[in-house]
């Protein structure tokens, strides 16, 4: 049995009736346990955003190496040097924002199993061909071109976790995501480590840590057989009979798993009528509010995260580190990355996530303040410890948060645009970090880092509202 209150004075009795089966469909997800099914279904998932975040991170890791092979410089005489370090930063972050910004509604349209797969294979290619350039232009135009492939499967794989688990475990999803994406920094860091001091077979050692990222091609068909298409979208898109059928699978195994029939579904709120997702939405309520605290929150948050993340090495040398010695305390501060996912599963779904956002923003603040001011190597492997499970724990609250915050049928667009402020302010973060790095120091890299947190505590501390353990459609509404 279900009950179901549906808005009949804004629906025709057919829309009614498919809103209301729709919404039947969601409550059905909803009341799943958490079983080897539904953990399955997000490990696959994880793990094509396990090559997602080693793409991201190399950034940092082969930045050393570039600056050995005479390709870069650390900084350059003016702002916008493209032969800087900071310009392959940028152009890594410009990539992501032109396929944040303008590409990610193709998820809304196409579904997210397609566009998950069409954006991993996208940047696994661009890589890989940028792997070869001789030239730093060449390279930053395909770092932007790979970053974009890469920004369009950020936000699918956001919006395609949130949809696929059920509500009361939706924290310790993302959670578990993280954890395995996370493996990546370490792997990445180490191959650093061992490959960019050196040069086997006379091709430069960045060379080799870069076209290794590109092997999630091989991998993305393989994912895609054996995950399926989004219920809820399928759902919102008005294919009833396919989300249907395809949920009706789903529940036979857990029912298998569990050895005992599932609850009645119990729909809370009517879903939305299938209509096809329009832009101007997210400036009309409830969601203008949640956009404009969304816009502020990445704008800023991206210039924390990023600012340490892809500089640690970079960071490490400026202190008077010789650059094999930074490689190896950024291994070491890169293998705690998956930590703090892992603490984030025993509290994602008990700590409120915007709480979980703003205690995260505040160790970023703290630890990177006493970071610019030890010069121990044990301090400083220490504290960029702490940054880094701060920062960690920032990521997954954040992800589960703002696609919580938007409906199934506009969820990767209005995510995507929010998101892109992040890839926007990253990409001029690797200028603003040089420049800082230049002029002021390790120490005036963490002023601009800790102002930029304070920014983020106050936007969702104050203006965020409360998602833990409610249901998609009733936060939408």
């Amino acid at each position: 049995m279900s009950s179901l209150p549906v808005d009949a004075a804004h629906e025709s009795p057919r829309d009614g009736a498919a809103s209301a089966h729709a919404a039947l469909i969601n409550a059905r997800i909803d009341r799943l346990p958490a079983t080897r099914s539904i953990w399955v279904l997000v490990l696959l998932l994880a793990t094509g955003g396990w090559f997602e975040f080693y793409d991201l991170f190399f950034t940092a890791y082969v930045g050393p190496g570039l600056v050995k092979s005479g390709l870069y410089s650390t900084t350059t005489a003016s702002f916008f040097g493209v032969s800087g370090l900071g310009a392959f930063v940028a152009a890594s972050f410009a990539g992501l924002f032109i396929g944040t910004f303008f590409l990610t509604g193709l998820a809304d349209r196409y579904g997210r199993r397609t566009m998950f797969t069409a954006s991993l294979l996208w940047y696994s290619a661009a890589t890989f061909v940028m792997a070869l350039q001789t030239s730093a232009p060449a390279i930053n135009l395909w770092r932007l071109i790979a970053g974009i492939g890469v920004g369009i499967e950020l936000v699918t794989i956001d919006t395609y976790v949130s949809e696929l688990v059920p509500k009361h475990m939706r924290g310790r999803a993302f959670a578990f995501v993280h954890l395995v994406q996370y493996t990546a920094v370490p792997v990445v860091a180490l191959l650093a480590w061992w490959f960019v001091p050196r040069a086997p077979l006379g091709f430069d050692g960045w060379r080799w840590v870069v076209v290794f990222g590109s092997a999630g091609a091989l991998i993305a068909w393989a994912i895609r057989l054996r995950v399926p298409e989004s219920v809820r979208w399928l759902a919102q898109r008005g294919q009833l009979e396919r989300a249907a059928r395809v949920l009706a699978r789903l529940e036979a195994k857990v029912e298998k798993e569990t050895g005992r029939p599932l609850p009645p579904a119990i729909a809370s709120a009517p879903a939305q009528a299938a209509e096809k997702a329009r832009f101007a939405e997210i400036w009309q309520a409830p969601y203008r509010g949640r956009t404009l605290t969304l816009l502020v929150f990445n704008l800023f948050q991206s210039i924390g995260f990023y600012g340490f993340a892809s500089w640690v090495p970079t960071l490490l040398v400026s202190k008077g580190v010789t650059i094999t010695h930074s490689l190896l305390y950024s291994f070491v501060i890169a293998a705690s990355n998956p930590f703090g996912p892992l603490f984030g599963m025993v509290i994602a779904d008990r700590i409120e996530r915007k709480t979980l956002i703003v205690l995260s923003a505040l160790a970023i603040a703290v630890f990177g303040s006493l970071f610019a001011t030890r010069t121990s190597a044990a301090m400083l492997m220490t504290l960029g410890v702490l940054i880094t499970l701060g920062s960690t724990l920032l990521s997954v609250g954040y992800h589960a948060y703002q696609v919580e915050l938007f409906p199934t049928r506009m969820r990767a667009t209005a995510v995507g645009f929010v998101y892109s402020m992040s890839r926007l302010s990253a990409m001029f973060s690797g200028f603003m970090i040089a420049f800082a790095l230049r002029h002021f120091g390790v120490p005036g890299v963490f002023a601009l880092i800790s102002g930029a947190m304070v920014v983020v505590m106050g936007a969702i501390g104050l203006f965020g509202p409360r998602t833990n353990n409610r249901p998609l459609d009733d936060i939408s509404h």
